[in-house]
């Protein structure tokens, strides 16, 4: 009994600080509409500006209380600066983007900030002090048992910043003007309020409470360069499953998380990491504007009133183009050494990624955050073929999407009947359980360890005769894709995302066809995966991960969103400037990132649409 006490307590605590972050983003979510990717960033920068402040005002002895809180109060309000510097110089000239774009933007953030950190700080570990009056442990009252002091602390500094910040959303002007504008932006611009003051003064509130949970975190664990993204995927998951922009919710959701962390690797050890994925899944499914959330009231969306392009076939000239750089490729390989070919060929499967991915995003509108579940899972089947079957490696192939395509239907069936971020963020949570099958079910998948030895077969074992193989059958998906958007099919897609309503009063039944639109899509990923498991002759767990996902997001901002060409652009470019620049430089974050933000910001329709505007545009002039 004593050790569940104090395993709740621990929950407590990890709650609390979870709260803290999870507050910070759920505040400026529901003010800007803006996913911030880059909230981790704030969170880990808070943590190492403190260590630093704290270590200075110590100087050599162990910091005083003046020196501690101190170092800690000036990291949050150093953090909420940079995030004033982030939002007048970047997200400011992105609010009325398409909500995607915000988060492109930020995750180039995150590239830069954690290329920053490393340069500044180095990567190694840094140890903080011990919080001054709350080192050792307390005995609690009436149970007779002794826990530590700054976890109780923490435990406290929950509900104290949850009071707080109700009393400021409810009993000032400010808080006022903050909860209209997330009831209705517009309505709140329209009574003459200065929406950038009021957005920067948001901005500045949510960057602080990061970068005071990560300044408070110096007595519990180490600073390091990986804090951001682990602590990220679960502010998101406590945001979404509380409800977007609901405070209670996520101190609710927090509370939910931390507790399933703290008894679930007791109860539950063999699914600790899944765990709580499972229950953002059943959450929303069961409430799909999570625990306390409520479905927008007919505000509009920040980019309202932008009429989304008719995707038309491609004009001659661009058909022609096309045929040719195709035609390029095909013609490139022979003069190729073996590390070329191996970048051909990957390039190629990336295209094939991405652009199954734009069929759900593009003509579907239907957001994803866990593509690389379907990747994974073709590489899979081709892999445990291979590996328990000694199957040949047209079976491989021949399977990956059928069981890609399988998983696409069972994880679509509920993701379509969401939307926006929540359908993102369910399908983020299937792909983690995906990952988690295969990291944890080592009997079968190998664990970490993943499977090797899942090699082409003898006749493609050439590199040549593979990159052959690998470009042809990814032209091939990628031609079939096409079609599919040029299709009646893909015009019913597309009526779907400019205006449900309209769509089914014509009879176009939503959920079967953005269903099939899922399996399409996972199908056409699964046999990119498979390729790239032949082609790198191993797979493991990674290939399911977030990162993996997020590279394909990636890739279809980065080409444009509402063009065919899109995708292969996109995918192109990430792809290839990614590969030069890790083997060109050290600071490959730092000039992707930079890249990144510059291209949202000079074009914001991505590199397809911009080449289209300009076409668009010479033909205009052109014209008598």
């Amino acid at each position: 009994m004593d050790a569940l006490i104090l395993q709740a307590l621990n929950g407590l605590a990890s709650a609390s600080s979870l709260f803290l972050v999870a507050s910070g983003l759920t505040v400026i979510f529901g003010v800007s509409r803006i996913v911030n990717f880059a909230h981790g960033s704030l969170y880990m920068l808070g943590a190492y500006i403190g260590w630093t402040l704290v270590t200075r005002l110590a100087g050599d002895g162990a910091p005083g209380p003046l020196g501690f809180w101190g170092g800690v109060l000036l990291a949050a309000l150093a953090v909420g600066l940079v995030g004033v510097v982030i939002e007048v110089l970047l997200l400011r000239r992105l609010y009325r983007a398409p909500e995607l774009f915000p988060l492109l933007a930020t995750f180039g953030v995150v590239l830069i900030v954690q290329d920053l950190a490393l340069w500044i700080w180095g990567p190694q570990d840094l140890l903080g002090p011990r919080a001054p009056g709350l080192r050792g442990a307390a005995e609690l009252p009436l149970l007779g048992l002794r826990f530590p002091r700054y976890e109780l602390f923490l435990i406290a500094l929950g509900p104290v910043v949850l009071g707080l910040l109700w009393l400021l959303f409810h009993r000032t002007r400010f808080g006022v003007l903050v909860r209209a504008a997330t009831e209705d932006r517009e309505m709140v611009g329209a009574l003459g309020v200065d929406q950038r003051a009021l957005f920067t003064g948001v901005f500045f509130l949510g960057a602080a409470l990061a970068g005071l949970a990560g300044a408070l975190q110096l007595p519990r664990e180490s600073v390091n360069l990986h804090m951001d993204l682990a602590v990220i995927v679960e502010a998101f998951v406590v945001v979404v499953v509380g409800g977007l922009g609901s405070l209670g919710g996520a101190f609710l959701a927090a509370l939910l998380i931390g507790e399933l962390h703290a008894f679930g690797i007791l109860i539950f050890p063999r699914i600790t990491l899944v765990l709580v994925f499972l229950v953002m899944a059943v959450v929303l499914v069961l409430r799909p504007h999570g625990l306390l959330g409520a479905a927008p009231a007919g505000a509009a969306p920040a980019a309202a009133g932008a009429a989304e392009p008719v995707v038309r076939p491609a004009p001659a000239p661009v058909r022609r183009l096309g045929l040719a750089a195709l035609a390029l490729a095909f013609a490139l390989p022979p003069f190729l050494g073996d590390y070329a070919l191996s970048v051909l060929a990957d390039l190629a499967v990336f295209v094939l990624f991405a652009t199954s991915l734009h069929l759900l995003m593009g003509p579907g509108g239907m957001a994803s955050f866990g593509h690389a579940a379907y990747f994974g899972i073709g590489a899979y089947a081709a892999a445990l073929l291979a590996h328990h079957l000694a199957a040949p490696m047209a079976a491989g192939i021949a399977l990956a999407p059928i069981a890609a395509g399988l998983a696409g239907l069972g994880f679509g069936w509920f993701c379509v009947r969401l939307s926006g971020v929540y359908s993102a963020m369910l399908t983020l949570a299937f792909a983690q359980i995906a990952w988690s099958v295969a990291f944890q079910w080592v009997e079968v998948t190998g664990g970490d360890n993943g499977i090797l030895g899942v090699w082409p077969d003898p006749w493609a074992r050439d590199r040549l005769v593979f990159t052959y193989l690998v470009l042809a059958l990814c032209a091939g998906a990628g031609f079939l894709l096409l079609r599919a958007v040029h299709a009646p099919f893909g015009y019913a897609l597309r009526a779907l995302r400019d205006s449900g309503p309209r769509a089914a009063a014509i009879g176009i039944p939503a959920v079967p066809v953005r269903w099939l639109a899922f399996a399409l899509a996972a199908a056409m990923a699964g046999i990119a995966g498979a390729l790239f498991a032949y082609g790198k002759g191993s797979v493991f767990p990674t290939l399911l991960a977030i990162p993996r996902s997020v590279d394909a997001l990636l890739m279809v901002l980065l080409g444009g969103v509402q063009t065919v060409t899109g995708p292969i652009w996109g995918a192109l470019a990430y792809a290839g400037l990614s590969e030069q620049l890790v083997r060109a430089t050290g600071h490959w974050r730092l000039v992707l990132g930079l890249a990144i933000v510059a291209l949202v910001l000079f074009f914001p329709e991505g590199l397809a649409g911009a080449a289209r505007r300009r076409w668009e545009a010479r033909m205009a002039a052109a014209r008598p």
